[in-house]
């Protein structure tokens, strides 16, 4: 069986309007390695993380919320976050292949915010938990792969609510 992609279509105002951005799914090893490690990061960093939790991989960090991320020491969160646009490439045009995007150089994405909604987009690919009914965040417009538009999650708007004010302060 193939693996899930999603298309995320940048709407907010600024240098990346328009541009599409294509994330597919890590293969489910490397996935899940990457989210014991982001589990074993936040036990390092003093949250309590039961032993059920560690064996719950992307559910459990789900459960426990990106906002611990924010515990996590730099040596240990930076090789997770450059990871994360591994599975992120950007459509330049119909005709022409789809381009990596590199974690040292992203010169397809020019702006902060979209970052930060590909990395929630990414999580969202992964984790799965799209909810029917959710009104969709602002900024983006997801796609799945028949181009049907997708709602995202609570779990996606709680992440970019999240994000919006940490940046308002």
């Amino acid at each position: 069986m193939a693996r899930k992609t999603l298309r995320v279509t940048i709407t907010d105002e600024g240098r990346d309007k328009g541009k599409t951005f294509v994330l597919t799914e890590l293969p489910a090893d490397q996935a899940e390695r990457w989210f014991i490690r982001a589990l074993l990061g936040l036990a390092q960093s003093g949250a309590d993380i039961s032993p059920e939790q560690m064996a719950g991989g992307a559910a459990a960090f789900a459960a426990l919320g990106v906002q611990a991320l924010g515990g996590i020491a730099w040596p240990t969160l930076e090789p997770l976050l450059d990871e994360m646009f591994e599975c992120v490439q950007c459509q330049v045009a119909a005709n022409i292949p789809l381009q990596s995007i590199s974690a040292g150089v992203n010169s397809q994405i020019e702006e902060v915010r979209t970052r930060f909604l590909l990395r929630v987009a990414v999580l969202e690919l992964h984790i799965g938990f799209s909810l029917p009914g959710v009104t969709p965040t602002s900024g983006l417009q997801l796609q799945g792969p028949e181009s049907e538009e997708l709602k995202p999650s609570t779990f996606l708007g709680s992440l970019v609510s999240w994000y919006q004010r940490a940046f308002a302060r």
